[in-house]
């Protein structure tokens, strides 16, 4: 499935931008200085009296004055929200806040909690997160996505879909999912199922974009799954969605080949032991870290020139594409 002419112009026209040459290079590292911060769950104190986020979070943000668009974005299984430092300071950079709360520390297979966290999060940061921000930092909650990867990217996407009956005070507007994974196998999916093997079938009135990795499905062990199995994987997710969706593979890199460089602790080490991976990560993360900052300038800023830059191949990608669809 290739992106028709029409496809193209129907999406320029809506949007009312001028695909011809992009602002910037949304590989590079953007124009704004970024800060970290960690706001633990119990971090209430003098300072900040007021209640402290349901769970603890890791937040980039410019430093910078001005009012920016919010990305939240949910770990994959086991993994740490420090694990992804160096894909959210990308992120930041272009000038977004981005926030990667820390749901679990062990997990089952049920992903019920992490679909409740992420609502009670959601429904927080309207009332709490500007006391955490830099001066003059303000968050655009009308201009407000949400992300995930692997089993992160699951939960995001039941988030979207309403599983469980949960609402959020705040409304999405736009939505990711790297190399988004639903289970083990069809039919062994993780509670609640996200995949309905129905073509187009998510019912969320927002765009969305699936990134997927080309080694994902490939074993790394004999003795283990593939990480990102075939029929609950990026694939299928892409699939289900209904326009607009923009998908993406990226043909030599793995499951978690979008992690920051140096992991730490056991599972830090184990995520360079349990998946299939590429030559090294950096491609990988500028990668995914470029194509959400174009999906986002996109749909919540309404300049697309970024995205169809990398769409057409005028603004070359840092790894060789196995797939680059529209929808």
């Amino acid at each position: 499935m290739s992106l028709s002419i029409s496809s193209v112009t129907h999406l320029s026209s809506v949007m009312g931008s001028d695909a011809s040459t992009a602002l910037t290079n949304v590989f590079d590292s953007g124009k704004y200085t970024t800060k970290f911060q960690r706001i633990e769950s119990n971090s209430c104190n003098g300072t900040h009296p007021d209640p402290p986020p349901p769970k603890s979070l890791f937040i980039a943000t410019p430093l910078e004055g001005g009012e920016f668009p919010v990305l939240l974005f949910l770990h994959g299984y086991l993994l740490y929200n420090s694990f992804y430092s160096q894909l959210i300071q990308h992120i930041a950079s272009h000038g977004f806040i981005v926030i990667a709360p820390q749901l679990y520390a062990v997990a089952g297979p049920d992903v019920s909690g992490e679909i409740h966290s992420t609502a009670a999060i959601t429904n927080w940061l309207s009332e709490g997160l500007s006391k955490f921000l830099p001066p003059n930092v303000t968050p655009n909650f009308s201009k407000l996505a949400l992300a995930g990867h692997s089993r992160g990217g699951k939960t995001a996407f039941a988030v979207a879909l309403r599983k469980l009956n949960i609402t959020t005070d705040l409304k999405f507007s736009a939505l990711v999912g790297v190399d988004p994974v639903d289970g083990l196998d069809r039919g062994k999916q993780t509670p609640p199922p996200v995949l309905t093997y129905v073509p187009h079938s998510f019912d969320f009135d927002m765009p969305a974009m699936v990134i997927g990795s080309g080694l994902g499905d490939v074993k790394r062990n004999p003795l283990f799954p593939p990480c990102a199995p075939k029929t609950v994987n990026h694939e299928d997710f892409f699939n289900e969605c209904n326009k607009p969706a923009w998908y993406f593979v990226a043909k030599d890199y793995g499951h978690v080949d979008m992690l920051d460089d140096d992991t730490n602790g056991i599972i830090g080490k184990a995520t360079y032991c349990l998946c299939k991976n590429g030559e090294s990560r950096k491609p990988m993360r500028t990668f995914v870290g470029g194509l959400v900052v174009a999906f986002l300038k996109a749909y919540l800023q309404g300049d697309n020139r970024d995205l169809l830059a990398i769409k057409d191949k005028h603004l070359r990608a840092p790894v060789e594409l196995k797939f680059d669809y529209f929808v």
